[in-house]
């Protein structure tokens, strides 16, 4: 007579559950609060400030361009603090999302946009293009070293949004979840193509780079709230 044990099928939720056992759940649940936040505070300043600010025209001005000018201490604020908060609430994702695909890159990621953004908010861009009223309008002649690393820490940024949208993409494909797989595939393509149009001189490049971005920083709220929701 032969028998046959079955063994228990690990769920997304029992895993998570197994994962953060040895961890404080209370406090990984304030971690990943930050991330939840960081994203969305730094698009609603950002869009108060763009719809209130003389001058500022979203098709011709990047939203980094809003740290210049008598004001501009708002949008560096602004970085700072999402940073700080996205940097905080990648140590929670690394909790809920140790052992999964994607479980250490992905967090590594996303403390690498916190760190990039507060590194953009200090390092503002130059006045440009008619941005703070009473500029001319135009590229200026030169750039100033704090200019160059404002670009330098946007792009490296940028990079990290994108790459997190696909390995999100087949961490949750990994975890049978197809909806937010394809969900995060999608935010990550919507991001790249917004840059590289950018980056082609395509019309209205500052609009789709920031359409990106925001996409991107929704797809992490949602995802820290989604993992939030079972800590």
């Amino acid at each position: 007579m032969t028998t046959t044990t079955r063994l228990p099928r690990i769920t997304e939720a029992a895993g998570r559950k197994r994962v953060l056992a040895p961890s404080n759940a209370a406090g990984t649940r304030a971690l990943l609060a930050c991330a939840v936040v960081a994203g969305p505070l730094w698009v609603a300043v950002s869009v108060a400030q763009a719809l209130t600010r003389e001058g500022f025209e979203p098709t011709r001005h990047a939203l980094s361009q809003l740290a210049t000018g008598s004001l501009g201490w708002l949008q560096i604020t602004n970085f700072v603090i999402a940073g700080i908060l996205a940097t905080v609430g990648a140590t929670g994702l690394h909790r809920v999302m140790r052992g999964t695909p994607g479980g250490v890159a992905v967090p590594r990621l996303v403390r690498v946009v916190g760190v990039g953004m507060v590194a953009a908010g200090l390092l503002t861009m130059d006045p440009a293009d008619g941005f703070p009223a009473g500029t001319p309008d135009g590229v200026p002649d030169s750039m100033s070293r704090h200019a160059y690393g404002h670009m330098a820490a946007g792009s490296i940024t940028f990079a990290s949004l994108i790459a997190i949208g696909y390995l999100l993409g087949r961490h949750f494909s990994r975890l049978g979840n197809r909806r937010l797989a394809v969900v995060s595939r999608v935010a990550a393509t919507v991001k790249l193509t917004g840059d590289a149009w950018a980056m082609g001189g395509g019309t209205a490049g500052a609009l789709t780079i920031a359409t990106g971005t925001t996409v991107m920083f929704a797809l992490l709220a949602y995802v820290a709230a989604h993992y939030r929701r079972t800590a």
